[in-house]
């Protein structure tokens, strides 16, 4: 094997050449498949000297390659396992024609084309078009596209691809063939193609313009049922789009394919998206509110792509953030507008500190925009996605909802149909709201997640209020010194009575900035924190505030403020703003938990602060709240967030900490959640809206805090409900609760549960996760069991993100002191690599931050990647998250 060559954002060159027009022939055959490509090919930088033309190709079998109509000889071209090269291409326009044999039946990697469940499907992007046919396979060459496909009609019934369908007919032999054509350029990534046997549930919408557009979602038939939910989305996201940003989708059709087995969560081929089952089949038997709001939130984010991330492209894959941030911050504000803003906002910042600082604290820290790549498929990560998507969040705040509009506006003026880079959006909101924005760059280029340190002081003889800001961004591999970055903090200030002050002026460096408007008052304000230290001065404060800092989280920052336990306390009873009083209360459950961690390590006694006991408790019985929000701040951090916050990470500790919270706050606030759970029981059908979710939220979250005292009136409950339950949100909430205790209680509910839903392999996959991620003493040697289950199938990606990732998200048992999760998930990554690379790649990521624990957890999990990375025959996408997990 070559060694993996790392590729430099530095190094970028534009095309030596441009694709024009590319018409592509498909023969799909059980054995193997043809592919004719005809591309009109012109040079790409007028009057160069003739480069040679270069090809990227995979696991392709070359029967001819032609130039102008004649069949190249032996010496005119080479191929190796990477590349078609032809040395002395033609001056000046000419057409190019090449014909490869592919075996799509055989290739689990499910990138390209491949078979999923007897049906055909493709999965392009970053580089699967390279494994179709030889091609310049990069998103600056866009071409205007045809398909021709040729298919056994009784086997693939339906044969689909973007654009247009322009003819269809039979053929002989029992073929048929179909031809499509889009219209609008694209790079290859975006080329998509399914053949099979599928039913359809159609509909229509009418665009602001008048335009009628078919939509379609095709499924096998058996599924249609559970696609209502789905078309639901697609029609809420056309018409979200119209009203928010004036984008009207440009065909008279649009497409979704669901697909069982496919790596990511979909994809936006133009007019022809596809995406694995779980994020479109649902009814409310079988899916939770969970799933709902994810259909809803990614079948938004798909379709946005169309102007997003199609209309106008990333000009290289570094700049993936471009339209995968930008779009993400889409679909949640669209989720936000179709559901709570507050509790929407507080699922994606608990993402982020999950998922996303972790990242950025470890070996594969990268900005959103990475400076370097082995393998591209590695950097479709939360970092690129979700904090890409707060640096966009970030231009809102400053320019405001019109600001940010009218810089989308200037975006699509100046690019549509280009395929381009994060300078360019910068340009068009900074050039759209006349303004400069110093430093913001920065964002783009330096990973690791910065520190803002606040203290505040007031002055009564002044009446001013003072808060001091400094900044640090740690050192991350590559990038040991850091510059101060650009930080939004929105700000209010909040009077002893628990409501806003008006703010009039703000004094900061030399310059004093008046907030009022049109003479209404402003209570919240966005500073502009640009330095590594810098004091803002609020003039006109009557009394001492409470300062309310970061508000609606502006900046993906960690804050380290020196508010005192009782202003957190007022502000988690007193905040305007909702995600601040989330906030406060996640920050003194951080405070208690650490502090607990530290008297656990030293073996004293554990005793809860009752005054935490009395603030969930009001939180509870506020009825003016919304129940959701009530769920989510009766949750305590995860154990992995408190992990992350210790010098060296203590999974055993951690866990008992949480556990023994858990239980003090179900012993002493007993009779409120019980009063919760009976009162927030409904008989009515299942509805997906925000009230009746709140409503199970709440239920839901209180019966597992019950059902952790292992009582058996509370077991008694959640059997009862359990069994009661007429939708799968609850069905799995309870039992989830009950399955919290190991013991026969939960055995028989989980075998029940499985006899149940064996035939709903979607259903499976959820009684996977839940017994993976589960916290019971030894769990490894369950999630082996499951391993050799019938329903478990390795080739299957949803099923080894449920099993195998899930086991990897129970700290406690992944990181088992005697090594036993290390070595499982090390045994089952290399297996998992020879059949699809890019998952082996997820599943190894979860070693990445092996210097965080003790000595031993490190020798352990060490010798587990050392064991990998000498492997034979390891992929590239294995090979680089494994080798820079070890790098020091």
């Amino acid at each position: 094997m070559d060694a993996p060559k790392e590729i430099f954002l530095k190094d970028y060159r534009k095309p030596d050449y441009l694709f024009d027009k590319v018409d592509l022939q498909f023969q799909l055959g059980e054995e193997k498949t043809i592919v004719t490509t005809k591309i009109v090919v012109s040079p790409g930088v007028e009057g160069s000297i003739s480069a040679p033309l270069v090809l990227h190709g995979c696991d392709l079998k070359l029967l001819s390659i032609k130039v102008n109509g004649t069949e190249l000889k032996g010496e005119e071209y080479t191929v190796d396992s990477r590349h078609l090269t032809v040395s002395t291409p033609p001056a000046g326009v000419f057409n190019l024609e090449i014909v490869t044999e592919i075996y799509p039946q055989l290739n689990t990697s499910l990138e390209g084309l491949y078979k999923s469940t007897g049906n055909f499907c493709t999965q392009c992007e970053a580089e699967g078009f390279r494994k179709i046919t030889y091609f310049q396979d990069r998103p600056d060459v866009m071409a205007k596209y045809t398909c021709r496909i040729e298919a056994d009609k009784t086997l693939y019934p339906v044969l689909l691809s973007n654009g247009n369908l322009i003819e269809q007919g039979d053929l002989e032999d029992g073929k048929h063939f179909a031809l499509w054509e889009d219209p609008f350029k694209k790079p290859s990534y975006l080329f998509a193609l399914v053949a099979g046997q599928l039913g359809c549930r159609e509909d229509s919408f009418v665009t602001c313009s008048g335009r009628n557009v078919t939509l379609r979602i095709w499924t096998p038939a058996q599924d249609l049922p559970k696609t209502a939910h789905a078309m639901y989305s697609l029609k809420a996201a056309m018409q979200w789009d119209e009203e928010v940003f004036g984008l009207e989708y440009d065909l008279d059709l649009f497409n979704i394919v669901v697909v069982p087995d496919f790596n990511m969560g979909a994809m936006e081929n133009k007019s022809l998206n596809i995406f694995q089952s779980r994020l479109v089949l649902a009814s409310p038997e079988t899916a939770t509110d969970g799933d709902y709001a994810a259909i809803l939130g990614v079948v938004g984010h798909e379709y946005f792509h169309n102007w997003t991330g199609n209309r106008v492209t990333c000009r290289d894959w570094f700049q993936l953030t471009l339209k995968e941030g930008l779009t993400v911050f889409r679909d949640q504000e669209f989720s936000s507008d179709l559901g709570c803003r507050t509790v929407k906002r507080i699922a994606d910042v608990s993402k982020l500190r999950i998922y996303q600082f972790p990242q950025d604290a470890g070996p594969m820290a990268h900005p959103i925009r990475p400076h370097s790549y082995i393998k591209m498929d590695n950097f479709y990560t939360v970092t690129v996605y979700e904090k890409g998507a707060e640096v966009v969040r970030m231009y809102k705040t400053m320019f405001g909802a019109s600001g940010f509009r009218k810089g989308m506006d200037l975006y699509f003026q100046r690019h549509d149909g280009q395929a381009v880079t994060c300078e360019d959006f910068y340009a068009a909101m900074c050039d759209a709201n006349n303004a400069q924005l110093p430093h913001f760059l920065q964002w783009y280029s330096q990973a690791g997640t910065p520190t803002v340190k606040v203290s505040s002081s007031y002055d009564p003889s002044s009446q001013t209020f003072s808060l001091k800001f400094s900044q640090e961004v740690p050192p991350t591999p590559g990038q040991p010194v850091k510059e101060p970055m650009f930080i939004p903090v929105a700000v209010g200030l909040v009077d002893s009575t628990g409501k806003d002050m008006p703010l009039t002026s703000v004094y900061s460096d030399g310059t004093l900035q008046t907030l009022a408007s049109d003479d209404k008052p402003v209570f919240t304000t966005v500073l502009q924190f640009k330095k590594k230290e810098e004091e803002f001065i609020f003039e006109n404060i009557p009394e001492k505030p409470v300062p309310s800092l970061l508000r609606g989280y502006s900046a993906p920052v960690r804050l380290d403020s020196d508010l005192s336990e009782s202003d957190l306390f007022f502000l988690l009873a007193n905040d305007s703003d909702e995600f601040n009083r989330w906030e406060a209360g996640q920050v003194l459950a951080r405070k208690l938990m650490l502090s607990l961690v530290a008297d656990f390590q030293q073996q004293k006694t554990l005793v809860l602060n009752p005054k935490f006991v009395d603030g969930l408790r009001s939180i509870l019985r506020n009825t003016s709240l919304d129940k959701e929000f009530i769920a989510k701040a009766i949750t305590l951090p995860g154990q992995g967030e408190i992990m992350d916050m210790m010098a060296v990470a203590d999974p055993d500790a951690v866990h008992a900490v949480r556990n023994f919270i858990k239980k003090e706050l179900a012993l002493q606030l007993k009779d409120d959640l019980l009063a919760a759970v009976a009162s927030n029981r409904s008989s009515e059908a299942y509805m997906f809206n925000h009230n009746s979710m709140a409503r199970r939220a709440l239920k839901n979250t209180c019966l597992a805090y019950l059902a952790s005292l292992n009582e058996p009136d509370v077991t008694e409950l959640a059997l009862h409900e359990y069994k009661t339950a007429t939708n799968m949100t609850e069905q799995f909430a309870a039992l989830l609760a009950l399955s919290q205790n190991p013991g026969k209680v939960r055995d028989d509910a989980l075998l029940d549960f499985y006899n149940q839903w064996q035939n709903d392999y979607l259903v499976v996959s959820k009684w996977f996760a839940l017994q993976a991620t589960s916290d019971i003493p030894g769990n490894v040697v369950n999630v082996q069991k499951l391993l050799s289950h019938p329903a478990f199938d390795m080739r299957n990606p949803n099923k080894v993100y449920s099993l195998i990732g899930g086991f990897c998200g129970s700290p406690v048992n992944f990181h088992a002191k005697d090594g036993s999760g290390y070595k499982f998930l090390g045994e089952v990554v290399l297996q998992l690599d020879k059949i699809n690379p890019q998952v082996a790649s997820r599943m190894v990521s979860a070693f990445s931050r092996w210097r965080r624990y003790d000595e031993n957890r490190q020798a352990l999990a060490k010798a587990q990647l050392e064991m990998i990375v000498s492997a034979n025959g390891l992929s590239e996408n294995v090979y680089e998250i494994a080798s820079k997990s070890l790098a020091d």
